[in-house]
């Protein structure tokens, strides 16, 4: 009896373990953006209006706790709390919560980055996005409250071979919060608890490897279920960590990806030094574990990210338009992983902040006739070649890769079941092929060059003949170095 009773607790703890796995997207939805820095009404209107429509799965919003204000307005200050209090330059606790709902309603999830690993930097007068004031000096921030015992002593990381060290001192000088103090620990919980009361059907858990798995582990079992006005009984909020390891240092993304999911730096990485040259895209064939990748559903994935763009020069971003599509085609294309997609404003220095108007507040988007974003927004997510590979990727759900097919460098062509089939040029010079698509015979819309409207294709048509072979041609010289067909653009 007594050791059925410890199989019956084992297999509880396994199952919550891999409910904060699961992303909980509406059936039919897949793949998460990053809308960086937007504001929570901006986000609700481009719920309803894109984002649900197209399949998206969810949306990674901005730090919703107050911030330092830091003079120029840089986009870390959010990285930088004063207190817990739902008030940021993205607007109010009100617009959010109605901003959550919306985003719910029409099948978009929410995903919310929460700082807690630390508080502010030291700033004189310190002043927060929402009123508040702290005493960063002396390590107090009454709107909390949190006090000097709530912090780790004040010392710098500076040396990545000891886990002491990058888990108890200062990132950059932040407050270093002790997660294992009863006090820290409540104050977590009761903010996360908040935000899944209302509706949130997760997080991302910023600088998680500068916290002791012990800590984390605790406080994530002291997260209530997800609210069951939108997500089924007993569901688990959706949990993953921020924990950059490219490998060679003392903190291992192994520690974590037991109890949450974790997110996989090395995999923009891989895809960016083969796209640009360094690597052969042959390799891809067996891409995922055998990689040194985590296993594919404790692993969010992703090209860049808000830091990688701005300090890891090796990784592709929007600046290089082409191959950066190339990249996340192949990434949306791909089974592994749980798939984030970036979505930028325009930067040229580290530290420039989002778009805003002169008194500091932040600007909306402006959506053109072609889909794209103006007012100095990006806006990946509206490019063609992006959000047609989203619905790729609900077209081809539940289905592996099959068929591999490559010239033996750049050049690599693979399909997902009967549902989808992808070509990817990066030699420099055209492809031309006869390629088995896996797909019944018929007329198909590539989805990179254009849309199927109206029963007809915008742009490139793909015949798939009796055998499911079609002509295959991508251009060194063409504007996408991409073609995909899939189940949902043939034409009848």
């Amino acid at each position: 009896m007594s050791i059925m009773r410890v199989l019956v607790c084992w297999l509880a703890i396994l199952s919550a373990v891999a409910a904060q796995k699961e992303t909980h997207y509406v059936p039919g939805h897949d793949g998460m953006v990053h809308l960086f820095e937007w504001k929570w009404r901006d986000i609700a209107d481009e719920c309803e209006r894109f984002l649900g429509p197209i399949g998206f799965g969810g949306v990674q919003v901005s730090p919703i706790q107050e911030n330092v204000i830091v003079g120029n307005r840089p986009w870390w200050e959010r990285y930088q709390p004063i207190s817990y209090i739902w008030h940021t330059r993205s607007g109010t606790a009100d617009e959010f919560k109605e901003m959550v709902r919306r985003c719910n309603n029409a099948g978009v999830r929410i995903y919310v980055d929460v700082v807690f690993n630390h508080m502010s930097g030291d700033h004189r007068d310190a002043k927060g996005t929402g009123g508040s004031t702290a005493n960063t000096y002396d390590f107090s921030y009454p709107a909390v409250p949190f006090s000097r015992e709530h912090f780790h002593p004040s010392c710098s990381i500076n040396n990545y071979q000891d886990p002491k060290n990058v888990r108890n001192c200062e990132l950059s000088g932040l407050h270093d919060l002790d997660q294992s103090n009863e006090h820290v620990r409540e104050k977590i919980v009761e903010f996360l608890n908040a935000a899944i009361d209302i509706g949130v059907a997760g997080f991302r858990v910023d600088a998680a490897k500068h916290m002791w798995p012990g800590d984390l582990k605790v406080i994530y079992s002291r997260l209530k279920n997800l609210n069951t006005e939108h997500f089924p009984s007993g569901a688990r909020p959706y949990i993953v960590q921020e924990v950059i390891d490219y490998g060679g240092e003392a903190v291992s993304k192994y520690e974590y990806n037991s109890f949450a999911a974790v997110t996989e730096f090395r995999y923009g990485m891989e895809i960016s030094n083969s796209l640009k040259g360094r690597n052969l895209l042959k390799w891809f064939g067996n891409w995922g574990e055998a990689w040194g990748l985590l296993p594919s559903q404790d692993a969010l994935v992703f090209i860049d990210n808000h830091d990688t763009q701005r300090g890891h020069p090796d990784i592709l971003t929007y600046k290089s338009s082409k191959l950066y599509k190339m990249a996340v085609a192949f990434m949306l294309a791909h089974p592994y992983g749980t798939a984030r997609i970036m979505s930028s404003y325009n930067f040229y220095n580290f530290d420039d902040t989002p778009p805003q108007d002169s008194a500091g507040n932040l600007v909306s988007p402006s959506i053109n006739s072609d889909n794209t974003c103006g007012n100095g927004w990006v806006c990946e997510h509206r490019w063609r070649q992006i959000y047609n590979m989203v619905r790729f990727r609900n077209a081809a759900n539940n289905t592996n890769v099959n068929n591999w097919w490559d010239n033996g460098q750049n050049q690599i062509a693979f399909c997902r079941g009967n549902a989808g089939f992808i070509a990817i040029n990066g030699d420099n010079y055209d492809m031309k092929q006869t390629l088995f698509t896996c797909l019944e015979p018929g007329t198909y819309c590539d989805v990179i060059s254009g849309n199927l409207e109206n029963n007809k294709c915008t742009g490139k048509v793909v015949k798939v003949d009796q055998n499911r072979k079609a002509y295959i041609e991508i251009f060194k010289n063409q504007e996408d170095g991409v073609l995909a067909i899939h189940r949902g653009a043939k034409v009848t």
